[in-house]
């Protein structure tokens, strides 16, 4: 697809309560979402991380369990998801657990284009299963509205360097896929689980499982750091996550859209599945602050993010680690 020089790009974000293993119900409701999404004119659709084959289930899997549940590139999942992409005339993302050419697995992501493209990214800081391999490179991609999009999965953007890479690599639209909320963590302002009582009685009591929601397992915690990763590159964000139980933790969803300023365009904090959809200004990215900071660097002086601390953990050690970082 040759670029265009539209200067706004419709774009949409879904958070769903996908079932673990069952892929056709998974499938289902992005289709669902899709044709909804079509009949508003969205050109760029994301569903969350691994939404595809479940989530949460997956540690719990012997080897067979992952390699029962991942599929390859061209399996039959990501077909059907090319054929919606093809169909409705709109990208789709979704994740799913990815088989390689060498047999290795992957937390991947998946965008389809209306053309019948397909980009992938690895995540590149895998914790889910022993099994599941860590990405080695970046993903950046042309699309048909005259930007560049890229793509990191859940705790690829928590670390500023890969939001800044992704951006030094021309991408001025990120799609960033989640599974999180309410999750244990050993720092005393981290998020915190959910009970799941308060999911389970969301329809009777509303307000309680919305105030876990909008606080600081959910939203409060997401407004700590993804303004700031839209607003330090110059970027739009589009924020994917699942939403309620997940084996035994609770997602907050909170599909969210931000652009370049790191100002929120679309948002939900609903206890279902929903989606948010924004116009993205694409005449903002360029007079943006952070693309601005971008030009002003002085790449000379950064050999330090080159060095290593010498206290590096691999992505499971991590995410799960108890052992102290601080360095005297």
């Amino acid at each position: 697809m040759p670029p265009s020089t539209t200067q706004s790009l419709r774009a949409a974000s879904v958070q769903f309560q996908h079932r673990a293993g069952d892929k056709a119900y998974n499938l289902a409701r992005i289709a669902e979402f899709t044709a909804d999404a079509a009949a508003r004119q969205v050109q760029l659709l994301a569903f969350p991380e691994m939404c595809i084959t479940g989530y949460w289930h997956v540690p719990k899997l012997d080897r067979s369990g992952v390699e029962a549940l991942a599929e390859p590139l061209d399996g039959p999942s990501i077909k059907v998801v090319q054929a919606l992409a093809q169909s409705h005339r709109i990208a789709i993302g979704a994740g799913l657990i990815e088989r390689a050419d060498d047999g290795r697995l992957f937390n991947s992501y998946v965008v389809c284009m209306p053309d019948g493209q397909k980009h992938c990214h690895r995540k590149l800081h895998a914790f889910e299963h022993e099994h599941i391999h860590s990405g080695d490179r970046y993903t950046v991609f042309d699309t048909p509205w005259g930007v560049r999009a890229g793509i990191l999965i859940c705790w690829d953007n928590n670390l500023v360097e890969n939001v800044r890479a992704t951006a030094l690599a021309g991408a001025t639209v990120l799609i960033a896929p989640h599974q999180t909320g309410g999750t244990n963590s050993r720092s005393p302002h981290a998020m915190k689980p959910i009970p799941l009582e308060k999911w389970h009685r969301r329809h009777e009591d509303p307000a309680a499982i919305e105030a876990e929601f909008r606080g600081p397992n959910g939203r409060e915690w997401l407004l700590r750091w993804l303004p700031a990763r839209a607003h330090d590159n110059g970027i739009f964000v589009i924020f994917s996550n699942g939403v309620g139980q997940d084996d035994d933790e609770v997602r907050t969803g909170n599909a969210m859209i931000l652009d370049p300023y790191g100002r929120i365009v679309a948002e939900t904090w609903a206890a279902a599945d929903a989606m948010v959809v924004a116009d993205l200004d694409l005449g903002l990215i360029d007079k943006s602050t952070g693309q601005r900071w971008l030009r002003g660097r002085r790449p000379e002086l950064y050999g330090l993010l080159m060095e290593a601390r010498g206290d590096e953990l691999n992505p499971r050690e991590a995410r799960f680690s108890e052992r102290s970082t601080v360095r005297g």
